[in-house]
């Protein structure tokens, strides 16, 4: 497996920093403090508020991977990476994202990060909107309610395709594109009052970004024939919590809304149960036979997925817990260990949502997200003893294995989350760590960035030499 793709993955908002320097601007996840309200604005459900000096917002300073880059880039390259999965903060190309130009200071910084994984081998893929939608968009259209999003998108996404030509092989439109169903305000910078219809503007902001992805995939190919642009899904089968009819009914149709996406972005079409379901919810999408015609033509040419735990759905959840710790929902599975933030562990899920994507799309698969959040500690010695994480991803990896030999699912790649500590997305915290490599910083923002190698980290640098990756 040494033409595999062996990687850790981050995203910008979560371990850059210096959120407004060299002409960056605001975005989405900028305004999403630590502390009880950041759900409710995750949510699209409370109004955002501008940074205030009484609230802590993690994002802006994250792990200063920004002034920290080239340190972080040779850790990677000692552990053996021949791959890293990394996110391009839009407010840093455009910082309102109205800007006819873009900012040349940005563009410099993602080149000289993309110049040093190359010196080391190791091949950059980019999601070029994760989680990130500049503020400048937000106020002037309401984020992604607005078509005229899908020309803004595309004059960004054009911009990264010209500079980074020949130097950037895996482009990610979107990530995690389904969490618009859950977290439109983290998704999709979007807020919706409690008076509107709140799947009509989901549904919509969905649509533009999925014909946002199919235009872009056209100006892909035109500009970089040897690129190639891959859809994003927060995978996880829904299982029925038991042989009850109804709760099995409940959990195909928590399936068929999570593979919508895919659906449209792998096979063109918008799948048949939403014509009945649309018209129940009063949802009137503005959409036309040349977004059709686009969609349909320039599906994804990868299909990359996040796994951390399979998900279990009931009919009648009174007296279930439901208390999953994942914005997916869904009841907890009785069958299954879960982990400190109250996430079912699942390897074999893993299996299963292969299967079931490459059935259902026949595309290459990408596996760009998996991984354990956990509190570390560190030892008088400066050790971190993450067995626990060590045990998770050895699974994982076991059943990535067995999958690709005895199903015949081809995956391009496997990238874990992540590769060094960060920001959880979810939370806003530090403590729930999921690196390689720790960072010395607290979820009060306190610490010294000092960067430590956990037992996980010498796993697997070993691990990968036994598939015959040398670190460079």
């Amino acid at each position: 497996m040494t033409d595999f793709l062996w990687g850790g993955a981050s995203a910008a908002n979560q371990v850059e920093g210096a959120y407004l320097t060299d002409g960056r601007g605001l975005s989405n996840i900028d305004l999403l403090p630590h502390g009880e309200d950041r759900l409710a604005i995750a949510s699209g459900r409370m109004p955002y508020q501008e940074a205030g000096p009484d609230a802590f917002y993690p994002s802006h300073e994250a792990i200063d991977f920004y002034n920290h880059y080239k340190e972080d880039v040779a850790l990677m390259a000692e552990l053996g990476l021949n791959a890293y999965r990394f996110s391009i903060a839009w407010s840093r190309i455009y910082p309102t994202g109205l800007e006819n130009e873009p900012n040349e200071a940005g563009l410099a910084f993602y080149e000289q990060l993309i110049d040093e994984l190359l010196n080391y081998g190791i091949e950059p893929i980019v999601t070029i909107c994760h989680f990130d939608v500049p503020k400048g968009l937000m106020d002037a259209f309401g984020s992604w309610r607005s078509r005229e999003m899908i020309a803004q998108y595309e004059k960004y996404a054009v911009t990264l395709f010209e500079r980074f030509k020949s130097k950037v092989k895996y482009w990610i439109s979107f990530n995690e594109i389904n969490m618009i169903l859950h977290k439109p305000f983290t998704g999709a910078g979007l807020t919706i009052a409690d008076d509107e219809n709140r799947m009509q503007v989901i549904y919509q902001a969905a649509h533009y970004e999925m014909v946002a992805s199919a235009l872009i995939t056209k100006r892909l190919h035109a500009i970089d024939p040897q690129a190639k642009l891959g859809a994003m899904l927060a995978a996880g089968d829904y299982y029925p919590y038991s042989a009850n009819p109804e709760d099995v009914r409940v959990a195909q149709r928590a399936n068929q809304e999570n593979n919508f996406f895919l659906d449209i972005q792998g096979r063109g079409e918008y799948p048949r149960w939403t014509e009945h379901y649309f018209a129940s919810e009063g949802i009137v999408l503005d959409r036309s036979e040349a977004d059709f015609n686009l969609l349909k033509e320039y599906t994804c040419d990868f299909i990359s997925f996040s796994y951390y735990a399979s998900r279990a759905s009931k009919a009648d959840t009174t007296g279930v817990d439901t208390n999953t710790g994942n914005a997916a929902g869904g009841v907890v599975n009785p069958y299954l260990k879960r982990s400190e933030w109250g996430w079912m562990i699942d390897p074999l899920g893993l299996r299963i949502v292969m299967n079931s994507i490459w059935d259902r799309y026949q595309k290459p698969l990408m596996l760009v997200e998996n991984g354990l959040g956990a509190k570390d500690l560190v030892t008088v010695d400066g050790k971190i003893h993450d067995d626990y994480r060590i045990a998770y991803l050895q699974e994982h990896l076991d059943v990535i294995e067995e999958t690709m030999a005895e199903d015949g699912i081809p995956l391009l790649g496997y990238t874990m989350w992540s590769v060094i500590d960060l920001v959880s997305s979810s939370s806003g915290q530090m403590s729930k760590r999921y690196g390689f490599i720790y960072v010395d910083r607290d979820d009060a923002g306190q610490g010294s960035m000092r960067r430590l190698k956990k037992d996980s980290f010498h796993w697997f640098k070993t691990y990968l030499e036994e598939k015959g990756l040398k670190a460079k």
